[in-house]
C-alpha cells in the first residue's frame, strides 16, 4: 500500500535547520501501516533533507559553517546573473545535499538511531512555505503470528 501526505513547513531560510522527525513519525502513525519505508521529498530547488543529531549547539553550527565553506553566500554565481537574484549559493547547497530521504519503519516506528533526527535545511535567502511530500509504502504485517 502507498499513502501520500504533504507536510507544510514554514521556514526562515538562510540555512535554517528544522527537525521534522515528529511530523514524519505522525504521518507513519496515521498511515496505520506497521512495516515499510517513508520516502520524503522536499519540493523546490533551494532546500534539502538529511539526518543528523539535532542539537542547538555544535552540530547546527558546524553544518552551517561547512555549507558556507563549500558554497559561500557572497561568492559569484551565474544563476544570479541570469535571474537577477541573490540565491545562487542556495541552489548549489541544495543540489549537494539532495531533496530526498528514505527512512524504514518497523512496528509503526521510524528506525532512527538514538541521536538521529530527520531535518529539513532551507538554504534560500528568504522565508518560505515548504512542502515535503511524504510517501509511506508498507504493509500491516508485523511479527510472525503465534502458532495455534
Amino acid at each position: 500500500m502507498v499513502i501520500t501526505q504533504h507536510l507544510s513547513i514554514k521556514t526562515n531560510g538562510n540555512t535554517q535547520i528544522l527537525d521534522i522527525t515528529s511530523q514524519v513519525q505522525q504521518a507513519v502513525k496515521d498511515s496505520e501501516l506497521l512495516s515499510g519505508i517513508a520516502v520524503l521529498f522536499a519540493v523546490g530547488s533551494t532546500a534539502g533533507l538529511t539526518t543528523l543529531e539535532y542539537e542547538p549547539g555544535l552540530v547546527q553550527t558546524d553544518i552551517k559553517a561547512a555549507f558556507e565553506r563549500i558554497a559561500p553566500r557572497n561568492d559569484i554565481y551565474a544563476h544570479e546573473n541570469t535571474w537577477n537574484d541573490d540565491n545562487g549559493h542556495s541552489h548549489v547547497r541544495a543540489a549537494l545535499l539532495g531533496p530526498s530521504l528514505t527512512v524504514p519503519f518497523t512496528d509503526g516506528r521510524l528506525t532512527l538511531g538514538t541521536w538521529q533526527q530527520i531535518v529539513l535545511i532551507d538554504f534560500d535567502t528568504r522565508p518560505r512555505n515548504r512542502t515535503i511530500v511524504c510517501q509511506i509504502l508498507g504493509e500491516n504485517v508485523s511479527k510472525k503470528p503465534p502458532e495455534l
